[in-house]
């Protein structure tokens, strides 16, 4: 029954994302990232693709997958900005003020996942918005606490939280105990980075191999093959979210769990959080094992399923992993505390052997760190976790894991999974934290006259006719041209698209079915110093196109470094700058 409902789900959720809204599928984040930078992915944004989204979201997430709602969280509330923005004009139809409310909507994304509006905020700033300026970190803000607000008033876990990750540790951590933070800090940066290869190998297989052609069946092969190899395993067969919290929580006197099995006395026990460190009970061993052997799984099957044509986020499978790591660490350090409780290292901490050790704490740190090392978030993840959690006191080891797994992950490859994604679908997209140290100039990059064997393309502001244009489309695949004088002046007119082109000779046919190939175009307005014979010339069979030229185009000079060519794409969004000499 585990397995037939889990199949019965995913199915539907595949059904819808493959006949209603194919933009639906995987976690968006990438393409969020893409659309912020300047690019516009029609449809990515769609009231279909809301839709189908929070809906196969629900069904994806119920299925039992390794995977999580954050990631198309994040997506369905930029649908959502995109879809309100066409209300006021002044958002509507303005791409740089939409991006303004997608950067909102992407803090509102991570406030709802998580209960954590602050991080949210940065979430936006550090992962996700290519240009952030003041007014938008505050109006983000607002928008964050607006939907943290709705969150907590809902209360969806039915406790007093807005999380399920909730716990609250009152002892402070002894300065050994970096250590092992460090350590699961390097762990981390290990699994984010060959995580990070084996899922863009598998995705590029995905892509380019027959796979790609049967979505629906790679759906169902992975989540048969995750429900009978999770079922026997008690800790893949629970949610992932309830993995997370168990693995997070300190056991108590109510705690049946295997994981909790210490051989305590608990008649003398007046207050939980006071309880004394234990020798390990058979339970706890058992749990060890178990728990080895999911997150071995948990790396594997997300590997695969992170990118199938369902929505699929990657922090809740991150930080399962990551959670998993801690908490064996962290019995690890607790029992060597019960053997050894009087030994200096422990600096006293364990002489009375309570609050000494908690394994849940390295259970955080752990999952900060595997998030980290795949994600390379630093900041905001931080701020995250300590919403999530409510622990103040670890801010310190914290920072030192999730730093450490970004440097090593940094080690052995720069980009986290977004970037990843973003190569491999070819998106343009210009990384505004990497720095490019090129000695070059715009002249050095331009593509010239004698190179390559597509020669210097350009069109004649009055001399062109449409077999000329059409043969100019024809003979390379440049995305527009510039428009000069003529052959013998090239002094700059304006620069025209190529679709543009393309759709206005349609037009023209569409409207003349028998256009003369010689009819002539212009691409410039009459004005006085054209000369009158020029224009009486041109009045009675003419193709005007001045409507789709681009008359103030941005240029460079030759002599321009590549450094500020790069700075101008990426901060002014451009695809495509014009090299001129003397005009």
């Amino acid at each position: 029954m585990y397995t037939f409902m889990a199949v019965l789900f995913v199915v539907t959720a595949g059904l819808l994302v493959k006949t209603f809204a194919p933009y639906a599928c995987g976690s968006g984040i990438p393409e969020i990232k893409t659309i912020l930078s300047g690019f516009i992915i029609k449809g990515y944004l769609g009231k279909w693709t809301l839709l189908i989204k929070s809906l196969g979201m629900v069904l994806a997430v119920a299925t039992g997958l390794s995977l999580g709602k954050e990631g198309p969280l994040v997506h369905i509330c930029c649908c959502i900005g995109n879809v309100v923005s066409y209300l006021f004009p002044k958002y509507g139809k303005n791409e740089a003020k939409k991006r303004e409310i997608l950067s909102a909507a992407a803090a509102a994304g991570v406030s709802t996942a998580f209960g954590a509006p602050i991080g949210g905020v940065l979430f936006s700033l550090e992962e996700v918005s290519y240009y952030f300026p003041l007014k938008t970190m505050w109006r983000s803000f607002f928008c964050a606490l607006v939907a943290a607000f709705v969150l907590r008033s809902i209360n969806p876990f039915g406790t007093e939280h807005a999380v399920m990750f909730y716990v609250d540790y009152d002892r402070t951590w002894i300065l050994i105990e970096l250590i092992p933070f460090l350590i699961l800090g390097v762990f981390g940066g290990l699994v984010g980075s060959v995580f990070i290869k084996a899922n863009t190998m598998w995705c590029n297989v995905r892509k380019t191999g027959k796979l790609g052609k049967y979505p629906i069946t790679e759906v169902i092969v992975i989540t048969l093959i995750t429900s009978v190899f999770a079922y026997p395993n008690e800790f893949t067969r629970m949610n992932s979210s309830e993995l997370i919290r168990l693995l997070f929580s300190q056991c108590g006197i109510a705690d049946n769990s295997i994981l909790c099995d210490y051989k305590t006395n608990y008649t003398n026990v007046i207050n939980a959080k006071t309880f004394s460190i234990a020798e390990a009970g058979a339970g706890v061993y058992k749990s060890i094992n178990l728990l080895i052997v999911a997150l071995i799984f948990k790396f594997v099957i997300t590997v695969f399923t992170f990118g199938i044509k369902v929505p699929t986020g990657l922090f809740i499978p991150s930080l399962t992993m990551g959670a998993i790591a801690g908490r064996c660490t962290g019995i690890l350090m607790e029992q060597i505390a019960f053997k050894y409780p009087n030994s200096w290292v422990f600096q006293g901490s364990c002489s009375t052997g309570v609050n000494c050790m908690t394994p849940g704490i390295y259970a955080v740190v752990g999952a900060a760190a595997c998030l980290s090392g795949i994600t390379r978030m630093t900041v905001s993840l931080v701020v995250i976790v300590f919403e999530i959690t409510g622990s103040v006191n670890f801010i310190v080891p914290l920072m030192c894991a999730v730093m450490t797994a970004k440097w090593v992950g940094d080690a052995l490859g720069k980009q986290g999974i977004y970037d990843a994604h973003i190569l491999l679908n070819g998106y343009p997209y210009l990384d505004s934290k990497e720095e490019f140290t090129y000695k070059t100039t715009a002249e050095d990059c331009m593509q010239s006259l004698d190179e390559g064997s597509q020669s210097f393309a350009y069109l004649t502001q009055h001399s062109m006719t449409t077999r000329n244009l059409e043969f100019l489309i024809k003979k390379n695949d440049f995305n527009g041209y510039p428009i000069v004088v003529s052959d013998d002046s090239r002094y700059l007119v304006g620069f025209v698209l190529r679709k543009d082109l393309e759709n206005a000779i349609f037009k023209a046919k569409s409207v003349k079915a028998d256009l003369d190939p010689n009819t002539k175009v212009i691409f410039s307005v009459f004005t006085n110093k054209i000369d009158t014979s020029l224009r009486e010339n041109y009045e009675n069979d003419v193709l005007g196109l001045h409507k789709i030229v681009d008359f103030a185009p941005i240029t460079v000079a030759v002599a321009t470094p590549m450094e500020t060519v790069i700075d101008m794409f990426r901060k002014l969004g451009l695809r495509q700058v014009i090299v001129t000499q003397n005009g």
